[in-house]
């Protein structure tokens, strides 16, 4: 690739990567927040890259080496080496992307193809605060229905925010949460079905309060991760979505 292309890639792509990761949020999209400062750091690396590029092709000489050595290879060969590959065209839509076009964030469309995330396993239970209701995660309230023997859950209105995953063709609709691992490459979703409250559209984010919608034995994995639902109200989405976070309010 000639050497004013790879200026513009270098320069491209260090601020596609700035723009994303330093001015905005789109990062979030891809990658979990501890690996934004990487990000920062990986387009700052990329634009200096491209003025030191920039920089050396303006030193006097630098151009009369490779324009003789070029015609050397003129005199060896029938036909030129220089031109750029179509292909190498391509290498500047991720750039462009970043800056222009970022593609949409997982959501609905993802969770619904994909079995939830398994919880992790756990013995012990801090009790349950007295609040009602009870801010939890839902990979909280997961755990409580199906690993909490004591049963604590049950009975108690508790609070969980995540966005709507439509079910066609059963009762109720999901409440989701999508995690991030290191990036969108490894994204799992945790799911609550919700019971009782007719759907909002797909991907809008809502906080439901409600309890426990019965189903076999609490406090063991045949126990359902659901909720009949008393109160859905839409809510704004989290800079960070991919986390499995607490209601806000």
């Amino acid at each position: 690739m000639k050497r004013p292309l790879q200026v513009t890639l270098l320069v491209l792509s260090g601020l596609g990567l700035l723009h994303a990761s330093l001015f905005t949020d789109l990062s979030l999209r891809f990658v979990k927040e501890g690996m934004r400062p990487m990000l920062v750091a990986s387009g700052v690396l990329l634009l200096v890259l491209g003025v030191a590029e920039a920089w050396s092709s303006q030193k006097p000489g630098s151009g009369d080496t490779a324009d003789s050595h070029g015609q050397d290879q003129d005199q060896d060969h029938d036909h030129d080496h220089s031109t750029v590959p179509r292909i190498a065209w391509l290498l500047f839509l991720p750039a462009l992307s970043l800056l222009f076009y970022a593609p949409p964030a997982l959501g609905a469309y993802t969770a619904a193809r994909e079995a939830p995330k398994a919880v992790t396993e756990q013995r012990y239970f801090d009790p349950l605060p007295t609040t009602s209701p009870i801010p939890l995660t839902l990979t909280q309230f997961t755990s409580r229905v199906q690993q909490d023997h004591k049963r604590d859950i049950g009975g108690r209105s508790v609070r969980m925010t995540g966005f709507v995953t439509p079910d066609k063709g059963a009762d109720g609709w999901y409440l989701t949460r999508i995690i991030f691992t290191c990036c969108a490459a490894d994204a799992q979703s945790v799911k609550v079905r919700i019971h009782g409250a007719a759907a909002l559209p797909a991907d809008t984010w809502v906080t439901v309060t409600g309890t426990w919608h019965p189903g076999g034995t609490l406090g063991t994995s045949s126990a359902p991760a659901a909720l009949d639902a008393r109160t859905v109200k839409k809510v704004a989405k989290p800079v960070n979505a991919y986390t499995d976070a607490l209601p806000l309010f």
